[in-house]
């Protein structure tokens, strides 16, 4: 079952097309990858889908209605949330109030109901801090719920960075480089992260990665772009063995060596 389909999408930044005509559709539940080398419209997908940019052409439909043009944060309340490639925290705040902010898209207290310390407001303000120590639980950083953001390794961030998007209560994640300057023992758990997200949370997972021992050990369907285009898709054994795919990463000159992605 399509959960988001992307129909026909071209982007423009004056005479350069960022991406041009790329069509996919995301199965719901499912983890999908999209990659291609430096350059390939990657990023710029994603912000279209998140409503960032608004495509040139074509249509995105999230369950079958249209999101092109509706604002991110409205595209975050229908049920689309991300991560950037570049951590996007605010340092000086702590762990447990980074994932907060993820859920102001739910929450009905205002700032003015907040002030005056309405009691609806703080039983909500409360069941929101509830929930998000369990969301930190989840991710493996509760015993560091009052740190500063900013005092957090790298790998602790990027899985801030996930509770907070998944504080939004996304139907769909996207995750851009999620594993970019990880170790391989954080990589490790990240991976596993990702799959018991989508196994217990019922989330369907978009994302861009460069490892590819990652993306291949996790995606059930990979789309490849390569300036701006769609050149492939299917699932990692299909991929991994296609001749346009070893072009783009590797050069013509691979087609006639053994080559592994």
């Amino acid at each position: 079952m399509t959960i988001l389909r992307v129909k026909h999408v071209v982007k423009r930044f004056g005479g350069l097309i960022a991406v041009n005509g790329v069509q996919f559709d995301f199965q719901k539940g499912k983890i999908s990858a999209v990659i291609g080398p430096n350059g390939a419209g990657k990023t710029t997908f994603f912000n279209m889908i998140t409503g960032i940019y608004t495509p040139d052409e074509g249509e995105i439909e999230l369950e079958g209605k249209s999101i092109v043009n509706v604002k991110p944060d409205r595209i975050t309340g229908k049920g689309i949330a991300r991560t950037f490639q570049n951590i996007r925290l605010f340092g000086n705040m702590t762990v447990i109030e980074n994932v907060m902010v993820g859920m102001h898209i739910h929450l009905r207290g205002g700032i003015v109901s907040t002030l005056l310390g309405f009691t609806k407001t703080r039983l909500e303000e409360q069941q929101a801090m509830d929930q998000a120590y369990r969301l930190l639980q989840y991710v493996g950083l509760a015993s560091y719920l009052n740190e500063n953001a900013n005092s957090l390794s790298y790998g602790a961030q990027r899985r801030l960075e996930i509770a907070r998007a998944l504080a939004a209560k996304p139907k769909v994640l996207l995750l851009d480089e999620p594993a970019a300057g990880m170790n391989p023992s954080e990589t490790k758990d990240l991976t596993e992260l990702i799959r018991r997200i989508q196994r217990e949370m019922d989330i369907s997972i978009i994302l861009i990665e460069h490892d590819m021992k990652l993306v291949m050990e996790l995606s059930d369907h990979i789309l490849v772009l390569d300036h701006g285009e769609k050149i492939a898709e299917g699932s990692p054994h299909e991929v991994r063995a296609n001749p346009r795919v070893i072009e783009a990463y590797l050069g013509k000159s691979a087609l006639t060596e053994e080559v592994k992605l």
